[in-house]
């Protein structure tokens, strides 16, 4: 069975910026997903955030598979955000709603990862939404630096020996 992951905006930020602490980390995982032939997959919405700051031909769109929000997303995501409660953070209420979005689409397209540099709201709000069973995405935080083992179905980590062998 072939894992499939869904970019969000702030990883996709640190994969083309090479300033970002996270760039590395970023480079890796887009690497190893090429490598294993893994479809990852670009949402609307993530396109439209990231063209607020710059244009989208700045990423490597061919090897992304377009994915549009639809209404069974829509749907979703007015589930999970119920589902989800009263937020304890300072997130503004749009990008907490873009967030929820994207969390919809990996569970209603049966994407179980979400690849991120966000631990302050989509992580976070991932995790919560894990823990009460409304959905069982997870998120692969870029902060956590890099995990070969970070798409297994299992949660068993790997160990990155980077060059040493």
């Amino acid at each position: 069975m072939t894992v499939e992951v869904l970019l969000d905006t702030s990883y996709l930020i640190s994969l083309v910026d090479a300033r970002r602490p996270n760039h590395q980390t970023a480079t890796k995982y887009f690497r190893q997903m090429l490598d294993e032939s893994m479809p990852m997959y670009f949402s609307a919405i993530v396109a439209a955030e990231f063209g607020v700051k710059q244009p989208i031909t700045d990423l490597p769109l061919p090897k992304f598979r377009h994915l549009p929000f639809n209404i069974p997303h829509g749907q979703r995501a007015a589930q999970l955000w119920n589902a989800l409660g009263p937020r304890d953070d300072k997130t503004t209420r749009p990008v907490a709603r873009d967030d929820i979005k994207l969390i919809a689409q990996a569970c209603h397209e049966r994407i179980p990862f979400l690849l991120t540099e966000d631990a302050s709201s989509l992580h976070k709000y991932c995790k919560r939404l894990r823990d009460t069973g409304a959905c069982q995405v997870r998120t692969i935080l870029l902060s956590a630096g890099y995990d070969p083992g970070a798409f297994r179905l299992d949660g068993q980590q790997g160990l990155d020996l980077g060059d040493q062998i």
